[in-house]
């Protein structure tokens, strides 16, 4: 929406000085942006005599600025200044007063106030050169969508007792851990350790690395400002996602503190666990350097690595010696460049032999935004699929796709295309292999949030990328290069990668040619299940089997009251025949591990508590319902830092390494759940031929698109209209009154109590959070087996339906 003072500041600012050598016009729109703070900055250095005016707040603008003096009450030696100032606060957000009385004012004075406060400087009232900056950039000092009370509170703190020194900038006071609050943690770990000011320049350079080990070492008893710092960059690289005694995810954090204590040592251990780490609980250097600077400690002990270089049978026994485990090979010649970077033939025999196993690397240059598109990605996984076969590469193999340079969140759009294109190029030759990204921690990030990848290669080395600043390690991290080196075996050398690896995620293949498939034990485990259900004699061998998986994981009562009791006499038959409980398995399609007890809930939801067309049951609630209930309640519990509900399920429904009670797994089992219960239901299989068609045959391969239109009807308006639905209706029937009690239960299990109810918020809210559970999955449907053709068409589709 447009605002009328940020529009006259446009206009004015325009007008004034569209004239003068160097400067750009901004929009005339009335709304904040690069281009109008770029302005103001433009006009400033006009007025500070500086020829030709730049978009750019530099060294020079700040002295010319410094060489005034501070700007404070009844200041006016320049009119346009003053104005500069009070457009700049309403650009800012803040109300600079609404008369131009060409002088430093009463109402300017407060606004600045009020935004030292936010900063977290002490409120003088006074314009510094280095407040003026902060003034005129987009930086935000209030939270903001998805921000951190916790994490605002350092970047206020660091803010406070930092922003005077040389080369320290004010920073963002928004709640979000970013490259210039890293930059500025960095420099005040840099000045508390003597790095005189001049010298803090926010490297992690041989000086730092110095004085961390000499003075900053802390550890359970610890108190001062070096457990401050080392709490802060703890806060900043939570959370970290580890998981309960029942299996589920769980999100671990920490707060800023002065005293090391018994919980930031609980943390610690979680954190370097987490980062592959020896957990002993202490601020080491090793950990010190892991929560700073994305390569951590480079000299610590790893056993994987990767290479360009062909891995002979001396080069492998020379690996197995000095302690490696698994190497990353390329499935391709690079198209730049030359020498040995491709996998040969004999190559895995050499590999093996010395005990290591391989993971696979597709990278065609790779090194500029052009070749990042749809069609190149889709490209690229056929190639990559091809040459897997070709090797032999066994089912469900992770094959690590790369962006091998610095992809800012400008070039993302581009990244997550070809993403998409990559996901839709395996997916149409039969998804025998899953995609992985190598990258920048960000492009990992992001790419396995919106494209699904099962796990991160993070190009750690490359610390000085700007998507290696400010963001943490990838929650499905299982590589991370952290040093190149030259490796001299006898009259041979070779450069090696040292790559930390993550134990219990992708730990490479170290045979090819496997018959088996992922989730071929699972299958078989089905099978035995309903040959003891047929056996036992009693009831429905289908419904027999989806009550025992779902009945003996864990706690059994949430299903129960929704779906009924499970038949203990067949629990007993099947428990006396030593038939442990199956407690998760290999999706063949995603890579991901997925729960039986929940996907098996929700088919014997759909299969005994089916939802008549057009609307809603219990069944839905064991499965998608469910959820969606869930979610509203995190909703509900963290709105104060996500006002739109719709952002919050576009961040959190879905996703992968997220924190979420609606989370990637949890949507493939919701609709795997649905489809194989209406296989067996509506389409007369058994739940063997179910399970085996679904996940030894195609079934996988289009599970959002299948399960959208069966359960959905194909089109957000109609997903948004079950969502309402379910958040809402109040049956008048014993299911009706389970389901609204059961409704409340988890709404506020999650959101706390009280928490306001889906049926209380206005209707606006209501329907964005319903249209945008539509739109997420529709947006998980059209990931899935897409030409490029296909995918442009469901796109215009996804418009069309909002």
């Amino acid at each position: 929406m447009a605002d009328e003072k940020v529009l006259e500041a446009q206009k004015w600012v325009n007008e004034t000085y569209g004239s003068v050598s160097g400067y750009q016009k901004c929009p005339e729109d009335g709304r904040t942006g690069w281009s109008t703070m770029y302005a103001l900055t433009m006009g400033l250095q006009k007025e500070l005599g500086i020829s030709p005016v730049v978009a750019n707040f530099g060294d020079g603008t700040v002295a010319k600025l410094a060489a005034l003096g501070d700007i404070g009450s009844g200041w006016a030696k320049n009119g346009n200044i003053v104005k500069i100032i009070r457009y700049g606060l309403f650009c800012k957000g803040y109300t600079g007063g609404y008369f131009d009385t060409g002088y430093y004012d009463p109402d300017i004075a407060l606004a600045v106030k009020h935004m030292q406060g936010d900063m977290g400087l002490s409120q003088s009232g006074t314009l510094q050169a280095k407040v003026f900056k902060a003034l005129l950039n987009m930086d935000a000092y209030v939270l903001t969508a998805g921000g951190s009370d916790e994490v605002r509170s350092i970047q206020q703190w660091l803010n406070g007792r930092y922003w005077t020194k040389a080369t320290v900038d004010i920073c963002p006071a928004d709640g979000h851990y970013s490259r210039n609050v890293q930059q500025n943690l960095m420099k005040a770990i840099q000045l508390e350790i003597g790095i005189a000011e001049a010298d803090a320049t926010g490297n992690f350079g041989s000086g730092t690395q110095a004085g961390l080990k000499s003075k900053a070492l802390v550890s359970e008893g610890s108190s001062g400002i070096f457990v401050q710092l080392f709490s802060a960059a703890c806060v900043f690289n939570q959370p970290i996602l580890t998981f309960n005694a029942d299996g589920s995810e769980v999100a671990v954090n920490t707060v800023f503190k002065s005293t090391f204590d018994s919980n930031l040592t609980t943390f610690v251990k979680i954190f370097q666990k987490f980062s592959a780490l020896s957990p002993n609980g202490q601020g080491d250097y090793a950990t010190w350097a892991q929560l700073l600077v994305s390569m951590g400690d480079p000299d610590r002990p790893v056993t994987a690595a990767d290479t360009a270089y062909t891995i002979t049978p001396s080069r492998a026994a020379r690996m197995a010696k000095d302690g490696y485990t698994c190497v990353g090979r390329y499935l391709n010649e690079a198209s730049a460049g030359g020498g040995s970077k491709m996998l040969e033939e004999g190559e895995l025999a050499n590999i093996f032999a010395a005990g290591l196993r391989v993971f696979p690397i597709f990278q065609d240059n790779g090194r500029s935004l052009s070749e990042y598109y749809f069609g190149n990605g889709f490209a690229h996984a056929q190639k990559a699929h091809d040459q897997a076969v070709h090797f032999g590469f066994n089912r469900g193999t992770v094959i690590y796709f790369a962006v091998d340079y610095d992809a800012t969140d400008v070039d993302m759009p581009h990244i997550l295309e070809y993403f998409r294109g990559v996901a839709s190029g395996l997916g149409n030759k039969g998804k025998r292999y899953v995609h992985g990204v190598y990258g920048s921690r960000n492009v990992c990030t992001q790419v396995t949030k919106e494209t699904y990848a099962r796990y991160s290669f993070v190009s750690g080395m490359s610390w000085g990328f700007s998507g290696n600043l400010g963001y943490p390690l990838p929650q499905n991290w299982s590589f991370n290069q952290v040093k190149e080196y030259q490796v001299t075996n006898g009259t041979d050398t070779f450069w090696l990668d040292r790559d930390a690896d993550r134990i219990g995620y992708d730990s490479g293949q170290g045979s090819v040619n496997k018959t088996t498939q992922p989730a071929d034990y699972f299958v078989n485990y089905v099978e035995m299940l309903y040959d003891l259900a047929k056996a036992y004699g009693k009831g429905n061998p289908n419904q027999l089997v989806m009550e025992y998986m779902r009945s003996e994981s864990y706690d059994d009562s949430k299903w129960q009251t929704m779906i009924g009791k499970a038949d203990a006499g067949f629990v007993s038959y099947v428990n006396s025949r030593n038939l442990s409980v199956w407690t998760e398995f290999k999706d063949p399609f995603t890579g991901q591990d997925l729960g039986p007890e929940h996907l098996m809930a929700t088919a014997n939801g759909q299969f005994v508590k089916p939802n008549p067309k057009g609307d809603i049951s219990l069944g839905d609630v064991a499965g998608w319902g469910g959820d969606l209930m869930t979610l509203y309640g995190e909703w509900r519990r963290d709105h104060d830092s996500y006002a739109s509900g719709a952002t919050y399920i576009s961040e959190r429904m879905g996703k992968i390494g997220v924190a979420s009670s609606f989370g990637f797994t949890d949507l493939i089992e919701d609709a795997d759940g649905y489809l194989i219960a209406q296989a067996v239901r509506v389409g007369g299989k058994n739940i063997v031929e179910a399970v085996h068609d679904h996940y030894q045959g195609n079934g996988g391969l289009t599970r959002f698109r299948d399960y959208v239109s069966q359960r959905f009807g194909g089109t957000i308006s109609e997903a948004a209209v079950q969502a309402r639905k379910i958040l809402t209706d109040t049956p008048v029937s014993a299911d009706g009154v389970i389901l609204v009690s059961g409704r409340a239960l988890l709404i506020q299990q999650f959101g706390g109590f009280p928490t306001l109810m889906p049926h209380n918020l206005p209707a606006g809210q209501l329907d964005a959070w319903c249209n945008a559970f539509g739109d997420n999955l529709l947006q998980h449907a059209s990931t899935e087996t897409l030409r490029r053709a296909e995918y442009q068409a469901n796109q215009q589709r996804l418009l069309r339906s909002k």
